[in-house]
């Protein structure tokens, strides 16, 4: 009976992507798809989308960084929506799934190893974040 609770209690994680196998380099090559809309790097600014420097462990729409986030977003912000790596790979997959109000207008990535590289090379941008244990 215990090691059917723990498979359980296990199960959900097993449908998440291993992002720590993301690749960086093929996540860069996928957010071409993302720079209509969004930056990242030294000289990122806001464009139709926020930049996204530092965006894991910050609440949705939490960074007092000058963009106007939908009312949406800042709902879900704070209803305790934080963008960790699990987050963003549902936001990833399909955005109004997670809010069904955001202004963000992207249909979402269809391939869980895009969505892994995409997390992993954004994460090259979040050196501060340490996923809780």
């Amino acid at each position: 009976m215990k090691s059917l609770v723990i498979g359980a209690m296990l199960l959900p994680l097993l449908a998440v992507p291993a992002f720590a196998d993301g690749d960086p380099a093929a996540g860069e090559a996928v957010f071409k798809k993302c720079m209509a809309c969004h930056a990242v790097g030294a000289d990122a600014k806001n464009k139709i989308g926020p930049e996204l420097n530092g965006v894991f462990g910050q609440p949705a729409a939490g960074r007092d960084d000058g963009y106007a986030y939908s009312a949406g977003l800042k709902e879900a912000g704070a209803g305790g929506l934080i963008w960790t790596p699990e987050t963003l790979a549902k936001w990833l997959h399909k955005p109004k799934d997670v809010v069904p109000n955001t202004k963000m207008t992207f249909a979402g990535l269809t391939d869980d190893a895009d969505v892994a590289n995409v997390i992993a090379y954004l994460a090259t941008f979040s050196p501060d974040y340490k996923p809780a244990q």
